[in-house]
């Protein structure tokens, strides 16, 4: 008699958890498209070719002290580009969706001039990039909110920034 019990327990469960599967979303491709922001960094994420890239739009270690004049990229390993602003560069390059998340990207960190590997995912709504050298369980993740399309930013896109 207790076995019923605990079979049709089971069975009630295996619904329940099917049944709320059934309602979790995996990301679609341009889920990640648009800006997105946290207490330290503000990027706009958009489609390059196949894959996605981000610029900076604004960062606590990339400007002044004044908080909005954007410091130089002075420790690029490129000689050429250490004249350059770090406003509006393109900092991530190269995410590929695939299975519910972006991998294969590259984020530059103008505040040390490194290069980083890079992935994201988004999980209840929040971005979560992290940057890492070689695995990725030795890096650091940066969770970041989607902001509101406002009408004028739909209409009104600036081209790509080289890096």
């Amino acid at each position: 008699m207790i076995w019923k019990t605990f079979a049709a327990a089971a069975i009630v469960t295996a619904i329940i958890l099917g049944a709320a599967a059934s309602f979790a979303q995996t990301a679609q491709p341009d889920d990640i498209l648009g800006t997105w922001q946290s207490e330290t960094v503000k990027l706009e994420f958009f489609k390059a070719g196949a894959g996605y890239n981000a610029r900076i739009l604004w960062g606590n270690r990339v400007v002044e002290s004044d908080g909005v004049t954007f410091k130089r990229d002075i420790l690029n390993p490129d000689p050429a580009l250490r004249s350059r602003s770090l406003q509006g560069i393109t900092m991530i390059t190269g995410l590929a969706y695939q299975n519910g998340e972006w991998t294969g990207g590259r984020l530059y960190d103008g505040a040390s001039g490194r290069t980083y590997s890079g992935k994201a995912e988004i999980a209840d709504g929040k971005l979560h990039l992290r940057g890492y050298m070689g695995v990725p369980a030795m890096g650091q993740t940066t969770v970041l909110q989607k902001v509101p399309a406002t009408p004028s930013s739909a209409t009104a896109k600036s081209s790509p920034a080289k890096r």
